[in-house]
């Protein structure tokens, strides 16, 4: 009864976390954020659903659980609250820069650039392990992997363009600054 319970406890915190995160996004877009990476955001959600699923078909008869993984698996859930506390209005499931806006650089963001993809990867292993699951904290922490790989490279390039000065014209692409004595509007042909 309790594995299936911890389960469910998970499913029901995605599922408020996925609700407060759509609150979030709808704020940030109202305010002028951008969308990012919008094309893959589905995938992360099948993923997740895959692997709660994957956890509750694989359950061992009868279920045994290992104590070093849930504490594990307890911790992270920790320090996921503390990077939820820390973006607060800014947390989000999604891409969403807001021009003009600082980077948050409290909280976990003052060690690491991207702590909760790090927890996520974390919870990913340590829950099917919780219930001996081996080939599927390997499977899904494979596939999370190559999403989260794809996901950074996204973020970065956002991060990259709201962190670079706008001190030349929008149709010089960014990054690229015109030669020294030639103007934007020559280099780009116009």
């Amino acid at each position: 009864m309790l594995p299936y319970l911890i389960i469910a406890a998970v499913a029901l915190q995605r599922l408020i976390e996925v609700g407060y995160a759509r609150r979030n996004t709808r704020a940030l877009l109202m305010r002028g954020g951008i969308e990012a990476g919008r094309r893959h955001y589905p995938l992360f959600v099948l993923l997740h659903a895959a692997w709660l699923l994957a956890i509750l078909v694989a359950l061992p008869e009868p279920p045994v659980i290992h104590a070093a993984p849930l504490v594990i698996f307890i911790l992270l859930q920790a320090a996921r609250l503390w990077v939820i506390a820390s973006l607060g209005p800014y947390w989000t499931t999604r891409i969403i820069t807001l021009p003009g806006e600082a980077l948050i650089r409290r909280g976990p963001y003052r060690y690491l650039r991207h702590p909760n993809y790090l927890i996520v990867a974390g919870e990913i292993a340590a829950l099917p392990l919780v219930f001996g699951e081996v080939w599927v904290a390997l499977i899904f922490s494979v596939l999370n992997a190559i999403l989260l790989a794809w996901r950074i490279h996204v973020e970065e390039g956002v991060l990259r363009e709201r962190m670079m000065p706008q001190t030349y014209p929008p149709s010089v692409p960014s990054g690229r600054l015109p030669p020294q004595g030639q103007k934007a509007e020559e280099r780009n042909g116009c």
